[in-house]
């Protein structure tokens, strides 16, 4: 287990008695830049109150992410030299707009149509290096604080939750984080499927076929409250069953990524004339890939509103989502 002392102790220091802190953010490609603009502003709050030197993560026993959250999060916990955060939170949305562009390229008419056809609709070499260069050979271990980060193995057809309580128990579970960052990052149709291999401890190669989390879990809330018993093994709760844990102790933040499901995008009328491509592919979107980040997202957030009302502890969740009004051309 690690050791490291940390800012936090100074500033909000955690006792198995007292609150379990969690930020929890959504995946959602470039509209993470809405997540992190709220980042932004909290972290400006926070210094204001506690000094400049302070960071997000400071204030958080876990903060778990999915796809483009994933990235925010290694982001905010990767450790410098000092082990203190790499980037502030107003780094992140500068960091979106510069690398975007190249991330997502452009391109228009029949060729983007017979491409997203063929293969994914970006090579993703672009992010494969920006995140090798920026998060180096940095292991999920070495966190500031801990995280969650869901992926989805294809060659075992079942979620992987990559964590720091995990990575600091079992080496198989120590990846990079660029790794991690780009498995939970390498959505279906849009990016390629992300390989790696790790060791456990006799060496022994461990090997991840790793997509898009968001295919299982766009929303990591409800992942994230799972091993927050388990993070702290000397708490009461450590091996209670999730059913069982002490919700009262626990304050969450959850930020969405945008949805623009208001503008009620596609009809049964017109769906019912879909085959397979229709469904996988159509005016620049996946309507398959929308359906399950959607579903998964709503219904981790109506089950941990259920969960806080349940308790009479509504106070203790805030869920925050911008609806997006898209303008058609």
């Amino acid at each position: 287990m690690r050791q490291e002392h940390s800012l936090r102790d100074e500033i909000n220091p955690s006792s198995y008695g007292d609150r379990i802190t969690v930020l929890s953010i959504d995946g959602g490609g470039i509209r993470g830049i809405l997540p992190a603009t709220v980042l932004t502003f909290l972290e400006s709050k926070l210094q204001e109150l506690d000094g400049e030197e302070v960071r997000i993560a400071d204030y958080f026993d876990v903060i778990a992410g999915t796809s483009t959250g994933g990235l925010i999060t290694a982001m905010m916990t990767a450790p410098d030299q000092n082990k203190r955060p790499l980037f502030e939170a107003k780094d992140i949305v500068p960091f979106y707009l510069k690398h975007c562009p190249k991330i997502f390229p452009q391109s228009r008419g029949i060729i983007m149509r017979m491409n997203a056809l063929r293969g994914p609709k970006y090579d993703g070499k672009y992010l494969r290096k920006l995140l090798r260069k920026i998060l180096g050979y940095r292991r999920l271990h070495e966190t500031v604080t801990r995280i969650v980060v869901p992926t989805f193995d294809i060659k075992l057809l079942q979620p992987h939750v990559f964590s720091t309580f995990e990575a600091e128990i079992d080496t198989s579970e120590d990846a990079l984080l660029s790794d991690v960052c780009i498995g939970t990052s390498s959505a279906p149709t849009y990016l390629p499927a992300h390989y790696f291999k790790t060791k456990d401890s006799g060496g022994n190669d461990r090997e991840f076929h790793l997509v898009d989390g968001g295919v299982a879990a766009n929303n990591p809330a409800l992942l994230a409250m799972k091993p927050t018993g388990t993070v702290f093994p000397g708490s009461p709760d450590a091996l209670a069953a999730p059913q069982s844990l002490d919700y009262h102790k626990y304050i969450m933040l959850s930020l969405g990524s945008g949805t623009s499901k208001i503008e009620k995008k596609y009809d049964a009328k017109v769906a019912s004339k879909w085959g397979i491509l229709g469904w996988l592919y159509r005016d620049g979107h996946s309507p398959l890939v929308d359906a399950f980040t959607f579903a998964s997202g709503d219904m981790v957030d109506l089950h941990m509103s259920m969960i806080f009302r349940s308790i009479k502890c509504e106070q203790n969740y805030l869920r925050i989502q911008v609806y997006i009004y898209l303008l058609k051309p």
